[in-house]
């Protein structure tokens, strides 16, 4: 008897369409996501690694005295270093167990790489008791700081280098979306080989590349669109008006008021560092740590009004942030700004960065995180290899 043959199901136009932009985008910007996602997978335990590396510098021994004045360290710092840079902030722990963090940045913007636009970028770590400097790291040439500039802009200007990015990210977002449309089980059959690795009876490596590809990108899948919605955030405005308006109703965030202090008429107190400090520790003694700057400038060059303190929560993580305002000459408070007060559109403002990087969900976010890292940087590679032996097989057909 002659074998029966059951017509092949027709491949609907959706998945028609899918496995060619999946195909056609894979190709173009592979390359790119392969770095990207190796980057991103690599700068994780950033914080894990460097606080177990500079464990020397980041603890002081038990205190016998008070802090030196901010003022007194800055000078100590600036006339050790000998830059010709000021000091730009200090950041200062709320464990008393802990170094201060003195650091120096200055950027050129017309720089078209990171290191022409990155001038100087050092940290200083500073026992406050005594004066003593116990460590001096250059954060331009630190191994995860240029690993996250090539995560970021590809070492590219931080002005327009980050859409060179940003376009392969928006691209893999489609490809992410094409191949769940791609992966879905037309009926109960096919469902069983979709889930996990069946290789009992597999023997070619093409088969169980091409499951690693599909099985491993269904499961990566949802925390990939994650780590690649947020990611674009950062870059393009009309990604963050959209959660904006999504959480606040509003397209933009408040902008920040100037505040303006009677006390600006006043000659400056030369303890007004010393000031800003004792009022965040009084208000905010629970938390991690805070930042004041010391060159009147923010990190984008824009000389500041007043003396702005961000205050960090918890240690690792920039989600929780409340933000004093004091007076540049007098160190009086002008406002203060807990993370409570903030907007749904504020808050998650804050959150994006923890989030992109699993931080947020505490450490079981970044084992998570990290291994669908791995696999966003296997799928280019198992992708290209998928093709490629389609593409052979194809050629030894024609001839």
């Amino acid at each position: 008897m002659r074998k029966k043959h059951h017509p092949k199901k027709k491949i609907s136009s959706t998945k028609k369409w899918s496995a060619k932009l999946h195909l056609w985008f894979g190709l173009s910007v592979g390359l790119i996501v392969f770095i990207v996602s190796l980057t991103g997978t690599l700068y994780v335990f950033k914080d894990e690694i460097q606080n177990s590396l500079r464990k020397e510098a980041i603890y002081v021994k038990e205190p016998t005295s008070t802090p030196l004045s901010i003022n007194v360290l800055k000078e100590k710092i600036t006339l050790e270093i000998n830059e010709k840079y000021p000091v730009s902030a200090v950041e200062i722990p709320l464990d008393k167990n802990k170094s201060y963090k003195f650091s120096y940045y200055e950027k050129n913007k017309k720089g078209w790489n990171y290191f022409d636009e990155v001038k100087i970028n050092k940290l200083v770590y500073v026992n406050q008791y005594t004066g003593e400097i116990l460590a001096v790291y250059d954060e331009k040439y630190d191994f995860f700081n240029i690993v996250k500039y090539i995560h970021w802009s590809l070492l590219l200007n931080s002005t327009w280098g980050p859409y060179v990015v940003g376009i392969p990210v928006v691209l893999f977002i489609i490809m992410l979306i094409t191949g769940i449309i791609l992966w879905w089980p037309q009926n109960k059959k096919a469902r069983k080989g979709r889930f996990w690795f069946n290789w009992n009876n597999v023997k070619t490596w093409k088969r169980k590349n091409y499951d690693l590809h599909n099985v491993l990108g269904f499961y990566a899948s949802c925390i990939a669109l994650l780590m690649s919605i947020t990611g674009i955030y950062f870059t393009y405005p009309y990604v963050k008006n959209v959660f904006n308006f999504a959480l606040s109703g509003s397209l933009e965030l408040p902008k920040e008021k100037e505040i303006k202090s009677q006390d600006s008429l006043l000659a400056k107190n030369t303890s007004v560092f010393d000031l800003s400090a004792q009022e965040t520790r009084k208000r905010y003694s629970s938390s991690s740590s805070f930042r004041i700057s010391l060159n009147g400038k923010n990190k984008k060059g824009k000389e500041l009004k007043n003396i702005p303190v961000l205050v960090y929560g918890k240690e690792g993580r920039f989600s929780e942030r409340n933000q004093i305002v004091f007076d540049k000459y007098s160190g009086k408070l002008l406002s203060d700004k807990p993370h409570k007060t903030l907007s749904n559109a504020e808050k998650y403002a804050n959150a994006n960065y923890d989030i992109h990087t699993g931080s947020y969900f505490g450490l079981f976010g970044k084992i998570i995180w990290f291994i669908a890292g791995l696999i966003c940087t296997s799928l280019p590679v198992t992708g290209f290899l998928v093709w490629w032996g389609k593409r052979k097989k194809q050629g030894k057909k024609i001839s």
